[in-house]
């Protein structure tokens, strides 16, 4: 519309204005995000009433934000993180059957040439933390053993640090490692029980968690995805129950079907059969269910 028909731009117009003059974009699904995204951030403006000087605090922070990324570090992504919006995307996306294992964030330390081993292998390459054997099955929604499915999985240390936030100190590909399942669809390798982190706090988005009261720890956790031909990908987690974040992960990636159970075992038979020297492992079993893949419209 042009401004004789829309008036000119006042307080009570403002978003029309600004989404008519997006009448000649060439990208429709463009046009659709910006007059959404114009429309709601208006009624922000119009609800909040910032001041002048907050408003330009607002825009000293996204500034800041951006210089703190680089090659290695996203803190626009850690900033739709702790808002709970990759999250949320990441739901829209991943909408699957009733009974299908649940999606949450990838996280920024995923590796795509980590080593394939044999099933039962250790991953943990330095034998430092508590013995773990993480062990379960892959099927379909009608529980049908999957074979040959791609279990891409990795974790942070028992301190809490990833192979690549610890070179020199952890060996390549530490806790990390690919495995395919075969006909009876079960899966089961050797690592440490992880433990809880922090996101990067020391940038823009750690400063915001701390005036608004937030703390920075994700639970602890293991990553995997699972992957076959036919199937949409899961990109998910496994967290501990008895993490004292549980409750409150700082990117709200925690769902209660991904929460799992770590059992400590101390029977000898068992730490015997599950290989290890030591007196105790944790025992976690969690199973996966794939969906089919969505026929494209």
């Amino acid at each position: 519309m042009e401004a004789h028909e829309l008036g000119y731009f006042t307080e009570e117009n403002s978003a029309e204005v600004v989404t008519g003059r997006n009448k000649n974009a060439s990208d429709q699904r463009l046009k659709e995000i910006m007059e959404v995204l114009t429309r709601k951030l208006h009624e922000a403006v119009k609800e909040i009433e910032p001041t002048q000087e907050e408003w330009f605090q607002a825009i000293q922070f996204l500034t800041k934000t951006g210089h703190k990324c680089d090659d290695w570090r996203q803190e626009f992504i850690l900033l739709s993180d702790v808002l709970g919006v990759s999250m949320l995307v990441d739901a829209v996306n991943s909408r699957r059957p009733s009974g299908a294992s649940e999606n949450t964030v990838l996280g920024p330390f995923h590796l795509g040439d980590a080593p394939e081993y044999e099933m039962g292998h250790n991953i943990c390459l330095d034998e430092k933390g508590d013995d773990m054997l993480a062990w379960g099955k892959v099927t379909d929604v009608e529980g049908n053993p999957l074979e040959g499915v791609k279990i891409d999985v990795w974790q942070a240390n028992d301190e809490g640090f990833y192979d690549v936030q610890q070179k020199g100190i952890q060996p390549e590909f530490n806790l990390r490692g690919v495995f395919r399942t075969g006909p009876d669809g079960k899966y089961w390798f050797k690592a440490v029980k992880p433990k809880h982190y922090s996101i990067p706090a020391d940038g823009p988005v750690g400063d915001l968690l701390n005036r608004l009261g937030r703390h920075p720890f994700r639970p602890a956790h293991l990553h995997y995805i699972v992957s076959k031909d036919g199937y949409d990908e899961l990109t998910t987690h496994i967290f501990d129950p008895d993490d004292p974040y549980i409750d409150s992960d700082s990117v709200f990636g925690v769902k209660k079907s991904l929460i799992a159970d770590f059992k400590e075992t101390s029977d000898p038979e068992k730490v015997a059969a599950a290989g290890f020297d030591g007196p105790t492992y944790w025992d976690v079993e969690f199973d996966f269910v794939l969906a089919p893949k969505k026929a494209k419209s």
